[in-house]
This record gives C-alpha cells, sequence and structure tokens, in this order.
C-alpha cells in the first residue's frame, strides 16, 4: 500500500491550532490543501496565518521565493463540506466531543469519495467509537500528531477495530512522506504516549503526597539524576493541571478505575483551587514578574570517606566503583553478599530496590540515575534510625563525586526508580495486549514526551528482573495493586533467564 499522491488533495477540518499546523505539514509536503471551519473567517483566518508562515520561511531562506509562492498557492479555505468531495485525505481537528465528531465523519462519508481516508487527530478519544455510525469504517483511523505539528516529528497511527489494515498501512505511509515519524498503534485509552506517559507524573505527585520531597527538589532529581528534560511538576505547569489532570482521569475511567493509572489528589486540589499552572499564574509553582524560583533541597558539604567496599554486583550502579576510585576513595571489592557499599562506620548504601531505609539497621538508599558519570544530583533517603555518621557519609561520597545531594524522606522506590519501572511495567503490558511493539514505544517516547531512554531501552540496561523486583517489594509495601507487576513482565524475565540457559 502506498502513501497518498502528492496530486492528490489533503483536506483539514477544524482551522484552530492544530488544523492549521497540519495543514501546513500536508502543504509543505506538496499537496494541494483545504481548510473547513463551521466559522467561515476562521477557515480564511488559518490559511492566511499558513501563509504567512510559509512567507517567513522563504524570508528566513528555507524556501526559494518562487517556491513559496507556488506553495502558498495550494492551499485554500473550503466554504462547505462538500467543497471537500475530491480529497484523498480529510483530518479532523476540532474539539474532543464524540457527538460533534460523529456526526462530522457522517456528513464527510456523503461527500468523499470511496478511496478517501476519514482520519481524526484525537488525543483521547476512541477511534473505533467514532466510526461507530459510518457506514464504511474500514477506511477510517487516527492520525494523531503533537502540538506544534510543523515541529514535532511523532504521529501515532491509530487503528481502531474496524479500520482495514490498508488503510492504515496508507495512513502511515503518507505521514512518513511528509517527513514525520510515525508509529502504529491499536485504539487503547492514551493510544501511546498517554498511556504510557502516566507514571511519570503519577509517582512524582505520590512521593510529594507522601511527604517524601517538594516539587522542586522532585523535578530536580529526574532532570538531574534521571535525565528527563523537565520535571513533571513544571511540566504540568506548562501543560495546564486541569487538562493534565482531564487525560489521566480519561485514561483511568477508560481502564474501568485501574489502580495503575489513579490519578493524584493533590493535583485534583490544585485544579479545584484554581492553580491551574503558568496560564493561571500558579500551578505547583508560582509565575509571574516577583515569583521566586523554587529551589530544590541540596544537602550541606560532609567529608567523604577514604575508603569504601563494594559488595557484590552493583548491577545498574557498577560505574560508581570506577567513579569513587577516580575520586580518589580508596575501593576494595568482594564478590559474595550485598549488592551494597560498605561506609567506613559500618552503615549500608544501598541501590533503590522498593524497600524502605526503615526495614534495616543503618542503610541510606540512593535513587538510580540515567548515567552515573553524567548526573549532577543523586537523591538519597534514609529513615529516623539511619545514625547521622552513616548519612554523613553517603552525602559526602557523591559529593566527593560531583554531585549535588538531595536528602529525600523514606519512600520505598525513591523518585527515579520507581518511575522507571513503571514505565518499564506499563510498556511490557501494552506489547503484550498487542497495542504497540516496543520499538514503536520507545520511538514514542523519546519523540512524543522527549524521554531520554525509551522504557524497552531502559528495560535492557538495568536488566530483565530489576524492574519486576522493584515493584514486587513496592507491592509488598504499598499494597492495593498500583505496583504489583505485570504478568507480561514477569514473563519477560522468565524469557531471559531461558535465553541465558540455552547459551
Amino acid at each position: 500500500m502506498t502513501a497518498i499522491e502528492r496530486s492528490r488533495t489533503v483536506a483539514v477540518v477544524g482551522a484552530g491550532t492544530m488544523g492549521q499546523g497540519i495543514a501546513q505539514v500536508a502543504l509543505l509536503a506538496g499537496h494541494r490543501v483545504l481548510i473547513y471551519d463551521i466559522d467561515a473567517s476562521l477557515a480564511a483566518d488559518g490559511v492566511g496565518i499558513v501563509q504567512d508562515r510559509v512567507e517567513r520561511m522563504a524570508a528566513k531562506g528555507r524556501l526559494d521565493r518562487a517556491e513559496a509562492e507556488e506553495t502558498a498557492g495550494r492551499i485554500a479555505a473550503a466554504g462547505a463540506l462538500a467543497d471537500l468531495a475530491g480529497a484523498a485525505l480529510v483530518i479532523e481537528a476540532v474539539v474532543e466531543n464524540v457527538g460533534i465528531k460523529q456526526a462530522l465523519f457522517a456528513a464527510l462519508e456523503e461527500v468523499v469519495e470511496p478511496d478517501a481516508l476519514l482520519a481524526t487527530n484525537t488525543s483521547s478519544l476512541s477511534v473505533t467509537e467514532l466510526a461507530a455510525g459510518l457506514a464504511h469504517p474500514g477506511r477510517f483511523l487516527g492520525l494523531h500528531f503533537f502540538n506544534p505539528a510543523p515541529l514535532l516529528p511523532l504521529v501515532e497511527v491509530v487503528s481502531g477495530s474496524a479500520t482495514d489494515p490498508a488503510a492504515a498501512e496508507r495512513g502511515y505511509r503518507t505521514v512518513l512522506g511528509w517527513g514525520k515519524t510515525p508509529v502504529r498503534c491499536a485504539d487503547t485509552p492514551g493510544f501511546i504516549v498517554n498511556r504510557i506517559a502516566r507514571p511519570f507524573y503519577a509517582e512524582a505527585f505520590a512521593v510529594y503526597e507522601e511527604q517524601g520531597a517538594d516539587p522542586a527538589t522532585i523535578d530536580a532529581v529526574l532532570r538531574e539524576s534521571g535525565g528527563f528534560k523537565m520535571g513533571p511538576f513544571a511540566l504540568t505547569d506548562l501543560i495546564g493541571q486541569d487538562v493534565n489532570e482531564a487525560v489521566t482521569r480519561s485514561v483511568w475511567e477508560s481502564f474501568f478505575r485501574s489502580p495503575k493509572f489513579t490519578p493524584s489528589l493533590a493535583q485534583r486540589r490544585l485544579v479545584q483551587s484554581g492553580r491551574l499552572g503558568r496560564k493561571s499564574g500558579h500551578g505547583w509553582y508560582p509565575y509571574g514578574p516577583e515569583a521566586a524560583a523554587a529551589q530544590p533541597h541540596t544537602a550541606g558539604p560532609e567529608e567523604a570517606p577514604d575508603k569504601v567496599t563494594v559488595v557484590g554486583d552493583l548491577g545498574p550502579a557498577a560505574e560508581l566503583a570506577d567513579l569513587l576510585q577516580e575520586a580518589g576513595i580508596a575501593v576494595t571489592a568482594t564478590e559474595h553478599g550485598g549488592p551494597y557499599i560498605q561506609l567506613p562506620g559500618e552503615g549500608q548504601l544501598v541501590l533503590a530496590d522498593g524497600k524502605t531505609s526503615v526495614e534495616f539497621a543503618d542503610v541510606v538508599y540512593f535513587d538510580l540515575a540515567l548515567d552515573y558519570r553524567g548526573a549532577t544530583r543523586v537523591a538519597l533517603s534514609a529513615s529516623a534510625d539511619t545514625s547521622e555518621r552513616t548519612l554523613s557519609e553517603a552525602v559526602g561520597l557523591f559529593q566527593k563525586l560531583g554531585k549535588q545531594v538531595s536528602v529525600i524522606g523514606d519512600v520505598p522506590g525513591m523518585i527515579v526508580a520507581r518511575t522507571v519501572a513503571m514505565l518499564i511495567d506499563l510498556t511490557a503490558d501494552a506489547v503484550a495486549r498487542g497495542v504497540a511493539s516496543a520499538e514503536d514505544i520507545d520511538t514514542a517516547m523519546r519523540l512524543g514526551v522527549n524521554y531520554p531512554l525509551g522504557p524497552s531501552e531502559w528495560h535492557g540496561r538495568l536488566g530483565q528482573d530489576w524492574a519486576y523486583d522493584l515493584l514486587h517489594h513496592l507491592d509488598e509495601r504499598c499494597p492495593g495493586g498500583r505496583y504489583a507487576p505485570s504478568l507480561a513482565l514477569f514473563k519477560l524475565g522468565y524469557a531471559a533467564d531461558d535465553e541465558e540457559g540455552t547459551e
């Protein structure tokens, strides 16, 4: 199945920001483009905005003048749906309302040719439900662009229950030809990105609700240790707390209130209070000319130990042994026992594993890092029973490595580790249920929300049992199903063991 020919017309219904962006993408790919809106003035304005963008591209030398004039001449406003009769593809970008979208597509079906594709840009509604009333639902699919559509490469190509595989393939090939990076996805709540991304927000909010750390500290740890571009508190302030919470609630409801997707009460209170983020002047953080930037908790200077013993295999934190030696700390290694770093005061430094410090005599936990060499901050957690000497030695040790240190509460799984483990688990479950391939999910999360690694890439790096073990421990301490590892994750561990056994 080939892409829609460049000689064919592409129509966009809805002249808002997203509609304009999609129209611009199709236009620059070489199609004749029609924009329709129930408000004719908005359609005309949308055409003008896209033409202005083309003109600016020419002014910046990204298009030559003749090409820009030809391109601008290929877009026009449609005065009625009937004007879209010759379109080979119609993409809808109107209000997220099932009834409105269904009525629109029923009307379009009476207008377009039998071989035309009908696509929705919905980010939250069921593609299957939107197609339910159509006479020919096989040609209906989702093409979920991300905002701003001209800049962001990802497009989720969503197949509803009745979508013809040939139609999905044609849609995929078309957006690929437009220079985008499409990923295939079954019709599931949240599709790929909005489904898999929930723990990035939810676990941060949970740590906050558990009094583990404040928003600025959690954001800083996820950025500076986890490698994420923005922390979830700052990101949801940018998105809008009402918008982010509505997506979370929609996914939760669509999964029959699964504990895996339970919304945050703290975020609900923000929305109820009108603290919606940047757009309202206050969210998790205050905004405005006089608002002071929130600062993460950073421990004061402590003396580093001059020697430590690495006991057992530190797994994801194995590179710490080299870093410690490079920093001038004498390292003795023993293969038996552990895994932990034995400190001179007899306390132990342990990588987050889903357990709590209070369970042990004298343990400080340290959080997962994307790259311990490159990380600029590391989080530690300890209980009230942890000795002052052990905590100070742990702080000093990471400071000796050039890291800022944030000491948080005795929260099982800490911040980065529990977030990554949940991302891995939701991905394994989605793959097992046929939502998307592991490769497409990784691509979607890297391009759609700018994660440093896709969840399956994290999984491969951390080891096949790492996420399962951490979540199993978390589930024991926080029962209720939220952290219960999926069957798919359980099976992945066994599959890895079998592969190792046959080598």
